[in-house]
């Protein structure tokens, strides 16, 4: 019998919290982590890291002088992927690969030197090293010891998932045992917040209830809102005692674009991935569907459609974490992973304010999805190692 590949260790970081007792405890009560905040000279609702977690970087920052002129994308994925090897079955310095992505990378000190760029007419000496993409992969493998491949990459909102897969693949190649895999972003700043607004797809400023309307598939305007925060999760072979979640499919997909940022009315995308990661899977025996949902009203409707038009009258219980902490981009993928893992631990439903459904009277199976700008959608398929 050929073993699956397994996530024996997942952490987080974002406004839910830093460790997983907080942040299931976080998930429990009706509240949003979404505040408004000034960037530049205009107002936008995010969701930053908890005060917990600020003090976190800022101590992480401070522990190390090379630290001290790194990202706070870079920061964010070694303090997850520390929590997570931490509590692996394996520690650091072992023979692990590492994929950790990021949609927007190095967001903060790329505005920063390119803002003195345009003043001064020179680049600083770290330019380049600190804001390549690579560097949050290349500085968590210096930080753990890592001596396995490691690899950073970018594919928009979908990328921590696109990790998950390209760490299952080097395990089942047999050219890796263990791989961390996972994704970071550190996005909230003035630039990143205008371009977002500039495709109309940001909340509107002063809605005091729910700024960020994910799942609600009745509002009339787009409401993302955007978060940060970072992931990681650590994969191995077989099933044991530190096993949380069985990979038992996982489906990926692009589909042709009529416009750079969207997807299809019935997101054909997501239809084709999902069908890879239920190949063999009785559509029934899915619990629980994990949705990408931006908050946006045709990217929320789009997924929405996909779902119905495969699982039709039999859906599966239906939610996403975005109303409560913000589009993370290339770290989303991974919250929505370790939000489905919490679920299956507890065997507790997580909803949303916004759709009335009854809860799975147990949870055996929660299929995520993440799909992004491009249309590359990923579909991770999750068993509960119990049953």
């Amino acid at each position: 019998m050929v073993q699956p590949v397994t996530i024996t260790s997942i952490a987080s970081i974002s406004s839910l919290g830093i460790n997983k007792e907080g942040i299931w405890a976080n998930y429990q009560h009706s509240n949003h982590f979404c505040q408004e905040a000034i960037f530049g000279d205009k107002l936008a609702c995010v969701s930053a890291l908890s005060e917990s977690g600020k003090l976190e970087i800022k101590t992480l920052r401070n522990s190390n002088s090379r630290y001290q002129h790194l990202d706070d994308s870079v920061l964010y994925g070694i303090f997850a992927a520390r929590q997570a090897v931490a509590n692996a079955s394996w520690g650091e310095n072992e023979n692990f690969g590492i994929n950790m992505g990021s949609s927007r990378g190095a967001t903060g000190l790329f505005e920063k030197y390119h803002n003195e760029f345009l003043q001064k007419g020179t680049a600083a000496v770290l330019t380049s090293p600190t804001t390549t993409l690579g560097n949050i992969s290349s500085w968590i493998a210096h930080d753990l010891g890592s001596k396995g491949p490691n690899i950073s990459h970018s594919i928009t909102c979908s990328t921590a998932l696109h990790a998950m897969l390209n760490g299952v693949a080097w395990i089942k190649s047999g050219m890796a045992e263990k791989f961390l895999i996972g994704g970071s972003e550190a996005p909230l700043t003035a630039f990143t917040i205008a371009q977002m607004k500039a495709l109309k797809i940001y909340a509107p400023e002063g809605e005091s209830d729910y700024p960020c309307r994910a799942l609600d598939l009745d509002k009339r305007q787009n409401t993302m809102v955007l978060g940060e925060g970072a992931g990681a999760a650590c994969l191995e072979y077989g099933i044991g005692d530190k096993s949380l979640a069985i990979i038992e499919g996982m489906g990926f997909a692009t589909e042709p674009l009529e416009h750079n940022i969207s997807i299809s009315a019935d997101a054909q995308c997501l239809q084709d991935s999902m069908l890879m990661a239920l190949k063999g899977i009785n559509r029934k025996d899915v619990d629980i569907i994990v949705m990408h949902a931006p908050g946006t009203v045709r990217g929320d409707s789009a997924e929405f459609a996909a779902i119905q038009t495969i699982f039709g009258n039999n859906l599966p219980a239906l939610t996403t974490n975005k109303w409560k902490v913000g589009h993370t981009f290339g770290a989303s993928g991974i919250l929505s992973i370790e939000m489905a893992i919490l679920m299956l631990q507890h065997q507790t439903f997580y909803g949303v304010p916004f759709m009335k459904q009854e809860a799975p009277q147990k949870i055996n199976r929660v299929l995520i999805n993440a799909v992004g700008f491009g249309g590359n959608a990923v579909s991770i398929l999750l068993k509960n190692p119990k049953n």
